[in-house]
């Protein structure tokens, strides 16, 4: 049997999906997580063979679940979202994400893909993998990304130093170079087109 946890902060699609894949005769779903703590926690707790994991998820994403879950467990992660943006992708295949997939597939094709990754391959949808390879280049270095990530939600630039632990004259210095390089004039300006284009 192939051991499952769901995480989707939307109840009615998880439950749904749960169902689904209990009708297969080779998988069990261990656990159903409404966000991106819960999942942490009982991946933890239950070590599944396979994640699947809602991109948009309050708190924790599906990308930080998996880079989390699978520095501790012997697990493997599909990320699942309506918005396959490239850039996303890209940081998803960086956290070791072993699967990536639209929301718009169905049952019966995401359960051939947990069966895939489960056996040790990765799958990537091929509309999503033909975006990635078309798309723009994020111009952020690593650490001004980690930037936009810690303040993504209005955190004071004490608070993302902190986080980060940098200096606040540093911190300031990172927002400064992203502003200029993205050609924005404040911080949620930017972090909205960074999220926009799958940055973060």
């Amino acid at each position: 049997m192939i051991r499952v946890l769901l995480a989707d902060d939307e109840a009615m699609i998880r439950s749904a999906l749960a169902a689904l894949l209990r009708l297969e005769p080779d998988i069990e779903v261990v656990a159903e997580c409404a966000d991106g703590d819960e999942a942490v926690s009982a991946a933890l707790r239950l070590s599944p063979d396979v994640c699947l994991l809602d991109l948009e998820m309050p708190g924790l994403d599906g990308v930080e679940v998996a880079a989390r879950v699978t520095r501790s467990v012997a697990t493997r992660c599909i990320v699942v979202t309506r918005h396959a943006r490239p850039g996303v992708l890209r940081r998803a295949l960086a956290s070791g994400v072993s699967g990536f997939l639209p929301k718009s597939r169905g049952a019966d094709e995401v359960a051939e893909v947990i069966r895939r990754v489960a056996a040790g391959g990765r799958y990537v949808d091929p509309e999503v993998a033909a975006d990635a390879l078309s798309d723009e280049r994020c111009p952020l270095t690593d650490r001004e990304l980690d930037v936009l990530r810690a303040g993504r939600r209005g955190e004071t630039t004490g608070q993302i130093a902190r986080t980060l632990s940098l200096a606040p004259g540093t911190v300031r210095n990172h927002v400064s170079a992203v502003l200029s390089k993205l050609a924005v004039s404040t911080r949620q300006q930017a972090v909205l087109l960074a999220e926009e284009r799958g940055w973060i």
